[in-house]
């Protein structure tokens, strides 16, 4: 279990996470004067060159994060966190994947085959 509630506003995805959960304890303790609420904002963009983003990322000094296929709005497909020269997180998603699967690496799924009956 996550911890966390998923809410669609047209095709945006925004994710609630609850301080309690192990998720939101990621993000310290509860917002107040000086800590954040938001864990972080996602730009959506129309292609994902990785080795374009780190490159022009690097010449404005900021560090590029690692790359991973995760979920957002649109659905898997690649995306990249990274922190702002603010301090907030920032995630850049590339569009979505062309095999929409929530198949995880390491898992074990059962077999699609239908089992034989005998008789």
């Amino acid at each position: 279990m996550l911890g966390l509630t998923q809410l669609r506003a047209g095709s945006a995805l925004i994710d609630l996470v609850d301080v309690e959960s192990a998720e939101g304890a990621k993000g310290g303790a509860a917002a107040g004067r000086k800590r954040r609420n938001v864990d972080h904002f996602c730009v959506q963009l129309e292609s994902f060159d990785e080795k374009k983003i780190g490159a022009f990322l690097q010449r404005k000094g900021v560090k590029p994060g690692i790359v991973g296929r995760r979920y957002g709005a649109l659905g898997h497909g690649p995306s990249m966190y990274l922190t702002d020269p603010d301090g907030n997180m920032v995630e850049l998603k590339g569009p979505p994947d062309p095999d929409q699967s929530e198949r995880m690496p390491g898992a074990k799924y059962p077999s699609r085959r239908r089992a034989r009956s005998v008789g």
